[in-house]
């Protein structure tokens, strides 16, 4: 499926050898443009959520409810190619937002039950996780290109972006997630004087997504920050990971000096 996708903007990376069947279906015609109007209003250029006046105004709660039952029947009519791509991809990021505005206040999706394995959403007319969502659906499906458009509400994540994922905008909105992404000096570090970058754990965590270390320089070089281009191009650099920040994504205080106990990464 990938390979009719117009997607061509790094050819030279190596797509996944086979697609799995995915196990979620979505219907078609889905109208993502509520989604994309709660974006617009709740969610800053640094890709932060205010989920204390989310919370707070029952109508956007309501059609964030709403909205996540247009996923919910069994389809008629399936959605396929990019549009599936990208209903899957906005249904995985309200569905996780959702989750956090249920759990509000809180410092850390982390902190919460079973965040990502408990098969506690409706999609497709059967229940489902997170953790089905992305293994075995848009990983499958979309490849390493997922990685930058999917939210894990945490401060060390790819800044959600304030726009809903569409069939014609699904190529155009997953490079801005790139750059955005890795232009953030929180988040990717660029040290052309050691010769070295600091990139996101998600890159070691999905290493087999982008294929080899090659490849995520290759990605580097292309949507990498302009100013630091000369330097990523030459592809003759360290690569060492940064830590990852699981505070929540929040505007607000909630998760800014977030710690997490070892607790929390063993339950």
């Amino acid at each position: 499926m990938l390979g009719v996708l117009a997607l061509g903007l790094l050819g030279s990376i190596a797509l996944p050898e086979s697609i799995a069947d995915p196990t979620v279906t979505v219907p078609a015609g889905i109208n993502h443009s509520p989604w994309d109007t709660l974006l617009k209003k709740y969610v800053d250029d640094r890709g932060l959520v205010n989920y204390g006046a989310w919370q707070a105004d029952e109508a956007d709660m309501q059609a964030l409810v709403d909205y996540l039952a247009k996923f919910a029947p069994k389809p008629t009519q399936d959605a396929t190619g990019p549009e599936e791509i990208a209903s899957l991809i906005n249904v995985y990021n309200a569905i996780t937002v959702r989750w956090i505005l249920q759990n509000y206040p809180t410092e850390s999706i982390r902190e919460l039950d079973d965040s990502w394995e408990e098969n506690r959403w409706t999609v497709g007319g059967r229940s489902i996780s997170l953790d089905e969502l992305e293994h075995q659906n848009l990983r499958p499906l979309y490849g390493w290109r997922v990685h930058a458009t999917i939210v894990c509400a945490a401060r060390s994540c790819p800044p959600l972006q304030p726009s809903a994922f569409t069939t014609d905008t699904l190529a155009a909105l997953t490079e801005q997630a790139y750059r955005a992404w890795l232009s953030r000096d929180d988040l990717n570090r660029y040290d052309p004087q050691q010769n070295e970058v600091e990139i996101s754990s998600i890159f070691k965590w999905f290493q087999k997504d982008f294929v080899a270390d090659g490849n995520v320089k290759v990605l580097l070089a292309e949507w990498g920050p302009k100013n630091e281009q000369s330097f990523l191009k030459t592809s003759d650099y360290d690569i060492d990971y940064m830590d990852y920040h699981w505070g929540l994504n929040d505007q607000g205080a909630s998760g800014r000096d977030y710690q997490a106990s070892i607790w929390s990464f063993l339950f």
